[in-house]
């Protein structure tokens, strides 16, 4: 069994599929972490964990089981950083990888637009998922999986 696994923070990925399907190529585990049952595909690559509905159980899950050999998918900054310190590559579902350099102005960026909507300003959300985010992430995936690989 390939020592390089996948851990996805499941309960607002649009990039599912794409995960398996990268998965599937590559041989590489994947556990799908969530609050509440969902579906996977019957596949012995694909893992479900259902963790308790406590706050941030599933980010705590993911976060105590991430090392050097495993890539996390999420959406969330401060999971992320998490995730970093823990050794993780940490990819979002837009393809773009957190990293050691960029997560300190993603967490700083996170807390402003909080305090700016915790002050009543009308301030946008992320721009919607698109086909490129699709195709970035998966080139971000098996690039990701590849430099794992390599060692």
């Amino acid at each position: 069994m390939n020592p390089i696994r996948i851990l996805v923070d499941a309960d607002a990925c649009p990039v599912k599929d794409e995960i398996y399907k990268v998965a599937w190529r590559r041989g590489v585990a994947v556990t799908v972490v969530s609050n509440m049952r969902m579906r996977v595909p019957d596949h012995p690559l694909i893992e479900r964990m259902v963790v308790s509905d406590a706050f941030d159980a599933a980010d705590d899950w993911i976060a105590e089981q991430a090392d050097a050999k495993t890539v996390v998918i999420t959406g969330d900054i401060l999971l992320a950083d998490r995730c970093l310190k823990a050794g993780a590559t940490v990819i979002g579902h837009n393809g773009k990888p957190f990293t050691v350099a960029s997560i300190g102005g993603a967490i700083a960026t996170r807390a402003i637009m909080a305090d700016l909507r915790a002050g009543g300003d009308v301030v946008g959300g992320p721009a919607p998922f698109a086909k490129a985010d699709r195709s970035r992430f998966l080139q971000a995936l098996d690039e990701a999986l590849v430099r794992l690989a390599r060692g």
